[in-house]
């Protein structure tokens, strides 16, 4: 027979034409051209992990680099996203227990609870799904040697790491494994090769072929054998990589040791020495406080919907009640009796909300009210507590959400204020942001999603502007000086149009993060208040001008008989 036995004629046809793919983009563009766009030059030798799990070519989990290959050029402009995709753009120090980056910032915690479900905190979830999304990258998704990394998740987290992952980044992960197996190919090639170059000819006895495929294996009586198959080609590249690895550690430690005894020279006193690899560690008391917030559920609680349901309808029904016998006996105090009297009465209404609202953002930052922010100051579909719901509209967890909100608060709280007293504001308010999360309660619960949470006042403050709106539905605003005159400006229809546009838009995203329901809901709310309040106050108008008539009348009179 006189073809030759090497490993390329046993590549499967699957690996031919990946091959084939890949390298035709590479054809087509000059070597010095490809270099300026390539982010993956040639390197001639492979730098060793740090991993000490990754001694071998499959659980290293990363590009191998051969001394002669055939060039693959990743071509990458500045249009591309900064995820990486291809296996061709894996860089050279990946390693798989940090895995690659899966979009530009890692998960919050409600996109952790879409995701996921209660069972695990955003840290180890955005772990998880940066060790996965380098794998299917690096094309070692079923590769055993580095399932060392995920033991400790369970599959069921896996799994859905992986759906979310194969959802939101696609990547084709049958070519990156396809070219991840053509890389080993050619290191098992390149390895028998100077095998067979390097043997001593002379311990070939019998035949000689000019192929050089009879050599007798040479057996290392240190290294333990299989017993059925013998010391494979596999066995000798982990063996070589384990020394490789042992001589790394070595030099590193005396590189170290090195560094220690010249630091020590110039610094009689004393050094204490840090690992700055060492990742940082959580303290006792916060991992307390991180379990004592967090739900030992492991999944929702089987209730009823109307479980779920009616004691918070019941809630919001007696708030609302409240809210509009209040607004109807309010009598404003004197203004020797008020706390503030040298503040307006609506601009001291707005920042009391105000600073409420900044206090319930600074109760997140203490670990130990952790606990009590998420029962009472979070609305949960799967655990919903009635009183929550009030709580939430004083809750933001994060400064930009807080600040927008505030901002269009004080733009339209003062104004509103300005026209139909503290009474009327607060019940419109109050009753906006209630209303608004009971709505989006009943939305989570009848579609059965049962891991999503919602806070914030935007219901609340959409109430607020749509309420002022609707008051001046046909007054024209402007904004900046714009529309130039003539022209009298937006109506305000046009700018209740504009908020439910932004709202209902949004719900054909995908990706967005707004509880469209607490919003459309406090728009409503607002109209209806907004509607109720200029009726009332056109009768307070029409009363007053009817009192002033008859005043008018009995001075008439009086004038008369004088």
């Amino acid at each position: 027979m006189t073809t030759s036995l090497n490993a390329a004629a046993f590549r499967s046809r699957l690996q031919l034409a990946i091959e084939r793919v890949s390298r035709s983009p590479a054809r087509s563009t000059g070597l010095s051209c490809a270099r300026c766009y390539s982010t993956n030059q040639p390197r001639p030798v492979p730098r060793l992990s740090r991993d000490p799990f990754a001694r071998t070519p499959l659980a290293a989990s990363r590009r191998l680099h051969f001394p002669n290959p055939q060039i693959r050029i990743g071509v990458r402009t500045i249009f591309s996203g900064s995820v990486i995709r291809d296996y061709v753009d894996l860089p050279p120090n990946y390693r798989d227990d940090i895995g690659l980056p899966f979009r530009g910032k890692d998960l919050e915690q409600h996109e952790v609870l879409a995701a996921f479900g209660p069972g695990i905190r955003p840290a180890a979830a955005n772990k998880l799904l940066r060790i996965l999304h380098g794998r299917r990258v690096a094309g070692t998704l079923d590769d055993p040697a580095v399932k060392v990394n995920t033991v400790q998740f369970a599959e069921e987290l896996q799994n859905a790491a992986l759906a979310y992952l194969r959802q939101r980044v696609p990547v084709n992960e049958i070519a990156n494994a396809g070219l991840r197996a053509e890389d080993e190919l050619r290191t098992l090639e390149g390895s028998e090769e100077m095998e067979v170059e390097e043997g001593d000819k002379a311990k070939t006895p019998g035949y000689s072929s000019r192929f050089n495929i009879y050599k007798k294996e040479e057996v290392d009586e240190t290294q333990p054998q299989d017993p059925v198959y013998g010391r494979g080609v596999l066995d000798k590249i982990r063996a070589r990589n384990e020394a490789l690895w042992k001589e790394e550690l070595k030099r590193r430690e005396e590189e170290k040791k090195k560094q220690e005894e010249e630091q020590a020279r110039l610094n009689p006193g004393g050094l204490q020495t840090t690992d700055l690899n060492q990742p940082r560690q959580v303290s006792v008391r916060m991992q307390q406080w991180m379990e004592a917030a967090t739900s030992d559920l492991k999944e929702p609680p089987k209730m009823r919907a109307w479980e779920r349901l009616l004691p918070s309808t019941i809630v919001v029904a007696l708030l609302v009640g409240g809210l509009v016998a209040y607004a109807e006996f309010y009598r404003p105090p004197q203004r020797k009796a008020r706390l503030w009297p040298d503040v307006p009465p609506a601009a001291a209404t707005v920042l009391a909300l105000i600073g409420l609202n900044v206090a319930g953002f600074m109760l997140w930052k203490f670990p130990p009210l952790w606990g009590m922010m998420n029962r009472y100051f979070m609305v949960v579909a799967a655990t919903p507590k009635p009183l929550s719901i009030i709580g939430a509209m004083f809750s933001h967890q994060k400064a930009s959400h807080l600040f927008t909100n505030m901002l269009f608060l004080w733009f339209f709280g003062v104004r509103l204020h300005d026209e139909v007293g503290r009474g009327n504001f607060l019940a419109a308010y109050f009753a906006s942001g209630s209303v608004g999360f009971l709505a989006t309660l009943y939305s989570l619960v009848l579609r059965n999603q049962l891991h999503l949470t919602t806070l914030g006042a935007s219901g609340a403050i959409y109430g607020v502007a749509a309420a002022y709106f609707w008051m001046h539905r046909f007054d024209g605003f402007k904004i900046l000086g714009l529309p130039p005159d003539p022209s009298t400006g937006v109506q305000g229809l046009g700018f209740i149009g504009l908020m439910l546009a932004v709202n209902i838009s949004a719900m054909f995203s995908k990706n967005h993060m707004l509880d469209i329901a607490s919003h459309i809901s406090g728009i409503g709310v607002g109209i209806a208040a907004g509607h109720l309040l200029e009726k009332k106050m056109n009768e307070k108008k029409q009363r007053l001008r009817e009192e002033r008539q008859t005043n008018l009348g009995i001075v008439d009179k009086l004038m008369e008989k004088k």
